[in-house]
């Protein structure tokens, strides 16, 4: 492992190596409550020497000392509790987990279990990017709350560590005193801010803001007054703060692939390096709005084991492609699934994005859905792929979900009143919580129970011929070399052969994972 900032302190019960976070970590987090608290204090002063009088200059030097004196002792209770904070802070790596202690009058110890890890994120807010500092923030599969933060440390020192968790989670030893060696990267694309600008603005709520500044102006000329137009002031601060936080987040976009996982970068003001391990996403969704339908723009989400939306989880964590044409919708789509199971995966998604009825192989619902979807009832559908399950969706706002096969965790059928009474019924498939739900809606009753039935089978066998979660054991010996020449190669492949992707030792020439003999008489057996 690279030098740290500070010597590493041994705790013989343990054996675990502690290390602490760099001195201005504190201040790097808390600089908001600092400048607040000094605020506070200036602007009380400032009124104690209105209230002086004109007549009043010895007091006004006294009270100057005096708001000099407050400042210095704020500052050193500051500088103090920073002191404090850093030294009860700190991190150590174990073999196999991450710890993390904090807190002095209430203590807490958390850990990261590196074979439950999910992904490894390096961010960098706005005044860490001036100290050359970075967060690594590791999510593991859990609840909210579950994951861990280390930060902050120096940029090179992130770097080096986030390599070491990623080569040990994914079962690769690294010696005492060795740096992990770092997985060589491909950039597959990149998203100009243009394009992520004119996505936000052919998002919905630019026609939502056009009807109420339609509405306001009719309201002005009808009244003959002004006082509408101050109607309109929260909706330009709604419109401004969520063009803002989209900009901000998901600028500067870059999609890449590595063996070590799929890696994305964006951020205007606080960057985020996001690295998602193979195998961890649960599910896929391409999404196109009607505003992007004449630019044959789409929207890539996944579903990631271990990212819960909450108040701590950024939405571009879930994010494969905030906006891009169809061409890098679908590199982003290999980088998950580089082979759908099918002989011809470009005309099965066509099909899913564009087209309706049962042409492509889809099911969708029975004519007697018009009465509760009239407008997508004959888009509602699915495929069945040697991989994964195909949901297609949406008419105004168009959706292709894709579930892998050993990712469905559960099935549920589902029939309301109105659905028993016209005899249909919505399969739901149950992942890990996240963005991207899937459920095929509003099937003929006998056709929802077949596919509950086949869907469980195929998932437990997906589940049977799936491999251990360390995968760098089940890849053969020179992917780094092969990953390498492929890094310097260009163009990439529908199949995801250019891509420099994990292949179990055991997969198919075609790229898809094999259960041995044993596994899949054992499933026979079972459903027999």
């Amino acid at each position: 492992m690279s030098a740290r900032s500070t010597a590493p302190e041994l705790e013989p019960e343990t054996g675990l190596a502690w290390q602490r976070m760099h001195p201005v970590t504190p201040v790097v987090r808390g600089w908001t409550v600092i400048v607040v608290v000094l605020f506070l204090v200036l602007q009380n002063s400032v009124e104690n020497f209105e209230d002086l009088g004109e007549a009043a200059d010895l007091a006004r030097g006294v009270g100057l000392l005096w708001l000099l004196g407050g400042v210095a002792i704020v500052l050193a209770v500051v500088g103090l509790y920073c002191w404090v904070a850093w030294r009860v802070t700190r991190y150590a790596i174990g073999t196999d987990a991450v710890h993390l202690r904090k807190g002095f009058v209430f203590r807490q110890q958390k850990q990261a279990r590196l074979d439950r890890l999910q992904a490894v994120d390096i961010v960098q807010p706005l005044l860490a990017r001036a100290f050359s500092l970075a967060e690594l923030k590791l999510e593991v599969a859990g609840g909210a709350g579950s994951g861990v933060a280390i930060g902050f440390l120096r940029r090179a020192e992130a770097d080096a560590l986030r390599a070491e968790l990623l080569a040990r989670a994914a079962g690769v030893d690294v010696a005492e005193g060795e740096e992990a060696p770092v997985a060589p990267e491909r950039v597959l694309y990149e998203v100009p801010f243009a394009t992520t600008f004119g996505s936000v603005l052919r998002s919905f709520v630019t026609p939502v803001l056009l009807l109420i500044v339609v509405g306001v102006v009719v309201a002005v000329v009808v009244t003959s007054s002004a006082a509408p137009i101050f109607s309109l002031l929260p909706a330009l601060f709604g419109f401004g703060g969520y063009v803002f936080q989209r900009l901000v987040s998901e600028a500067n976009f870059v999609g890449a692939v590595s063996p070590d996982g799929i890696r994305s970068r964006s951020g205007l003001l606080e960057t985020r390096s996001q690295t998602i391990p193979p195998g961890r996403v649960q599910a896929i969704r391409m999404r196109q709005p009607l505003l992007w339908r004449r630019k044959d723009w789409w929207r890539v989400d996944v579903t990631v084991a271990g990212y819960v939306l909450g108040a701590d989880t950024k939405e571009v964590s879930t994010l494969l492609l905030p906006v891009g044409p169809r061409a890098t919708a679908f590199d982003a789509l290999w980088l998950v699934l580089p082979d759908l199971g099918v002989e011809d995966p470009l005309a099965l998604l066509a099909t899913g994005l564009d087209g309706q009825g049962p042409d492509g192989g889809f099911t969708t619902s029975p004519r007697s859905a018009r009465w509760l979807d009239p407008l997508t009832w004959r888009r509602n559908g699915y495929a069945v792929t040697g991989r994964c399950l195909v949901i297609r969706r949406g008419r105004l706002t168009r959706s292709l979900t894709l579930v892998p096969h050993e990712r469905t965790q559960s099935l549920a059928l589902q029939q309301g009143p109105w659905q028993r009474r016209l005899g249909l019924a919505s399969v739901a498939l149950h992942v890990t919580l996240g963005p991207v739900q899937a459920s095929v809606h509003h099937l003929a009753s006998d056709e929802a129970a077949r596919l509950l039935d086949e869907q469980d089978d195929r998932a437990r066998s997906a589940r049977r011929a799936e491999g251990p979660e360390q995968w760098m054991r089940r890849v053969a010996p020179e992917l780094a070399e092969q990953v390498e020449e492929a890094a310097q190669a260009e163009g990439t492949a529908p199949d995801g052969s250019a891509l420099g992707t994990v292949v179990p030792e055991d997969a198919a020439p075609d790229g898809t994972a094999t259960p041995d003999d044993a596994a899949r008489s054992a499933d026979e057996e079972s459903r027999a």
